[in-house]
């Protein structure tokens, strides 16, 4: 992290700000019961004038610090867990700093933050309003400053569709999921129709779980979407490689691919057993490369929540667990619908999207076969993206790439040049990947040797 604290131009000539320590928290620091990582010492010290005196103690960062940090998680800490100054819960609309900003107007201002747009999705994902950043969707001035992923998100964060999910999930003990739209690029039908399933399943008092397949396309979010589920939800995760499974033994007893350091290795049996009855995730990865015989011992779990792994043990309560399938599944249908549409090039309205869904059911049901089929609570197809979603895609991996000092080298002129000219590279069946693959290109193609 940079040791100069980053204030947008407009605050630098009203504005001291005091700085003694910019150490982050210590990777070997013990996590606390929500699996953080608490600081042995204080990130940022408040300046005496917030207390009339000097401070011993080692408050939590204000989410103006927290942003001047340029620590996405930094910031999602501050919103989730609240700091010292409020005593209490932080609104992403609260104003910050002597100019009085949202802050996210305060981010969107800040030209020192390399990690903008990761700060600017937490924000978003907490209920940051664009409207109190004078960003929307009528931005005129501005708008040619933002780059294309950044005004994607906002745009995202400001419509009826966004608007009448919040209204849903308002009180869905599943609400943490709507975050999910500022987790991954496009699939908004897929997203609607998600939480109107979590919706219903959080108002009744449900005897079998909540099981949902995702279907499509390589490369267009399915994996991501599905192990947000468990960082989201706070609940443990565990993830089971479809494609080396054989028979129904092979997934009691497979081990996660979870990229979750923090947890003990164990396998299905085990992980369900350590969690019966609570909250859990587990995601079936590519599930339709396993013999469909292997998805027969699923079958009571996924109706009656309860299983027994073997003759004379005792029955496991399932209920709470959310199961999410992945699979390439009617990908050809999906794109031969996708290609019919009048207009491509734009997200599905809720009625097209209802047709697609039930296109593809059947399809699903013929190759899994109709028992298993029968105890899923959705499936959703996975489209591809629209033309403002692969800008979206292409300006995100150019700011997150791993080759920072060759973009930091690029003019804005050409960053927007290499977004436009990847979009000509992009490959329906392959997704973000081809996108992501003609990016780098672009940009080897621009060192000099």
């Amino acid at each position: 992290m940079s040791s100069s604290f980053k204030i947008p131009p407009s605050q630098k000539r009203s504005s001291i700000y005091y700085i003694r320590n910019e150490t982050n928290a210590p990777r070997d620091s013990p996590p606390n019961s929500s699996g953080i990582h608490e600081p042995k010492s204080a990130p940022l010290a408040r300046p005496p004038t917030w207390e009339g005196k000097d401070s011993i103690s080692t408050p939590r960062p204000t989410l103006l610090f927290a942003i001047a940090s340029d620590d996405p998680k930094a910031v999602e800490r501050v919103l989730e867990h609240g700091d010292d100054e409020s005593k209490g819960l932080i609104d992403a609309n609260d104003t910050i700093g002597p100019q009085a900003q949202s802050a996210l107007e305060f981010t969107l201002e800040n030209e020192g933050l390399k990690n903008k747009l990761g700060i600017v999705k937490k924000l978003l994902g907490y209920g940051a309003d664009p409207s109190k950043a004078k960003l929307n969707d009528s931005m005129s001035n501005d708008d040619a400053e933002l780059d294309p992923a950044t005004r994607y998100y906002l745009n995202r964060a400001d419509t009826a569709t966004t608007r009448r999910i919040d209204a849903l999930m308002k009180r869905s003990v599943f609400r943490p999921l709507v975050r999910m739209r500022f987790g991954i690029i496009g699939q908004d039908r897929a997203l609607e129709q998600l939480y109107r399933v979590l919706s219903i399943h959080s108002e009744k008092i449900s005897k079998s779980p909540v099981v949902v397949f995702l279907c499509g396309p390589s490369g267009h979010g399915k994996s991501m979407l599905a192990h947000q589920f468990g960082s989201l939800l706070e609940v443990p995760i565990h993830t089971v490689n479809m494609t080396t499974l054989r028979s129904a033994d092979d997934i009691w007893r497979s081990y996660s691919i979870s990229s979750d350091e923090d947890a003990t290795p164990c396998t299905l049996v085990e992980f369900l057993a350590n969690n019966e009855g609570k909250r859990c995730v587990v995601v079936l990865d590519e599930i339709e490369k396993t013999e469909s015989k292997a998805l027969w011992s699923l079958l009571v779990p996924w109706e009656l929540g309860r299983c027994t792994f073997e003759a004379n043990s005792r029955t496991i309560d399932v209920r709470n667990v959310i199961w999410v399938g992945t699979s390439n599944i009617g990908n050809a249908l999906i794109l031969d619908y996708h290609k019919s549409l009048r207009r491509p090039e734009e997200m599905l309205t809720r009625n097209e999207y209802v047709e697609l869904m039930g296109t593809l059911r059947p399809h699903v049901s013929e190759q899994l076969g109709a028992s298993v089929l029968s105890r899923v609570s959705a499936i959703l197809p996975f489209v591809p993206f629209t033309t403002a979603e692969k800008r979206a895609i292409a300006s995100e991996f150019l700011q997150e790439s791993a080759a920072e000092h060759l973009v930091q080298e690029l003019s804005r002129e050409q960053r927007e040049r290499v977004v436009e000219d990847s979009l000509e590279d992009f490959v329906p069946s392959e997704g973000a990947r081809s996108l992501y693959r003609a990016v780098s290109n672009l940009l080897i193609d621009s060192m000099d040797f």
